[in-house]
C-alpha cells in the first residue's frame, strides 16, 4: 500500500498525530511519502522524530497511490486537492484543529481509522467541484482552475460595495450591489457562504447556492440552483479590479472581465469510515453550538 501524506501547519496537536500516524504506517510496513514541504516542517519542529527519515518526499502524486491522509483542518484538506486534482485518490483527514466537517478523524482514532482503511471497512463520498474561466484569461486562474468548497468575488481596496451581474445559463438574474458573491458546491456550503446566510446542503446533493455577502437589498437572499447550471458574473464598481477566491487561492481581475463558473469534470473522492457521517458531523458542530471554522 502506497500513502502520501500532506499537511501545512504545526502545533502540539499535530506532533501527537505525526508520531502516531508515523509510527502505525511503519507498523503495517506501509509505503508512506510526505509531501516535501511538510516534511521539512516536520523536521524543525520536531526533530526527535526520527523514523520518520525512512519515508520519502514527494512534489507531485501520480495514480500509484492509495489514498492521502492530510494533517490540519478542513482548509488543509482544500489545498490538499491541488495535488489530488483528477486522478482519483481518495482523501482522508486528521484533524489537528477544531472540529471540521472533511478533517474528521481525530488523534486517538488515528491507529482505528488506518486499520479500517487498510481492512476496507470504508466508503467514499464523492463531491462535486466547481471549475472557472475568465475572459480575458488569468494566468493566476488558468493553472488551478477549480475549487471544493466556493469560488467568490469581492472588493478589494475599498469599502464600497460592488455590482456583480449575474446570469444562469445564458439568461440575466440579478445585478447584486454587495460587498461580493459566493458561488458554493455541497461540501462549501457549510463554510463561508453558511457564514452569510446560506443554507446546509447535504454533500450528495446535486446543486450549487449562490449566497450575496452583505448585500445592500435586504431581499437578497441566497439561491439553490441544479449544478448542471453555468454561471456568468461580472463586477463593477468604483475601484478598477476586484478579486477571485477558489477556497483559500486569491487572483485580482479587473472590473469587466467575465466569469463563468460550472460544475468541474470530475470529483473529489473522500474517504469515509463506516462508524461516522455528515449528519453526526453536522449536529455535533451546529446543533451543540460549535460553531468556529477552521
Amino acid at each position: 500500500m502506497k500513502v502520501a501524506i500532506f499537511g501545512r501547519f504545526y502545533n502540539k496537536t499535530t506532533t501527537t498525530s505525526v508520531e502516531r500516524l508515523f509510527n502505525y504506517l511503519l507498523k503495517k510496513d506501509i509505503d508512506a511519502y510526505i509531501e516535501t514541504e511538510f516534511f521539512n516542517i516536520i523536521l524543525n519542529e520536531s526533530p526527535n522524530i526520527k523514523d520518520f527519515a525512512s519515508f520519502k518526499t514527494f512534489d507531485t502524486l501520480d495514480k500509484t497511490f492509495d489514498f492521502l491522509v492530510s494533517v490540519g483542518g478542513d482548509g488543509t484538506i482544500l489545498r490538499a486537492i491541488t495535488f489530488v486534482k483528477d486522478i482519483d485518490i481518495p482523501i482522508i483527514g486528521i484533524n489537528t484543529g477544531r472540529l471540521g466537517f472533511l478533517a474528521t478523524i481525530q488523534v486517538d482514532a488515528i491507529e482505528h481509522a488506518i486499520q479500517n482503511i487498510i481492512d476496507g471497512h470504508y466508503k467514499i463520498s464523492e463531491r462535486s467541484l466547481l471549475s472557472i474561466e475568465t475572459v480575458p484569461e488569468n494566468e493566476h486562474i488558468t493553472a488551478l482552475n477549480f475549487a471544493l468548497n466556493e469560488i467568490a468575488v469581492s472588493r478589494k481596496n475599498t469599502t464600497s460595495m460592488i455590482t456583480v451581474e449575474t446570469h444562469l445559463d445564458g439568461e440575466y438574474l440579478t445585478s447584486y450591489w454587495s460587498d461580493g458573491l459566493i458561488i458554493s458546491t455541497p461540501t462549501g456550503s457549510t463554510g463561508y457562504s453558511l457564514s452569510c446566510g446560506g443554507p446546509v446542503i447535504t454533500p450528495g446533493t446535486n446543486s450549487f447556492v449562490i449566497t450575496p455577502i452583505a448585500p445592500h437589498n435586504l431581499s437578497a437572499r441566497p439561491l439553490i440552483i441544479p449544478d448542471s447550471t453555468e454561471i456568468q458574473l461580472k463586477v463593477d464598481g468604483r475601484e478598477e479590479n476586484h478579486l477571485v477566491s477558489l477556497d483559500s487561492r486569491i487572483a485580482t481581475l479587473d472590473n469587466g472581465t467575465i466569469i463563468k463558473i460550472k460544475k468541474a469534470d470530475f470529483k473529489i473522492k473522500m474517504i469515509d469510515l463506516l462508524d461516522e457521517s455528515f449528519l453526526d458531523t453536522l449536529r455535533k458542530k451546529l446543533l451543540w453550538g460549535e460553531d468556529k471554522r477552521n
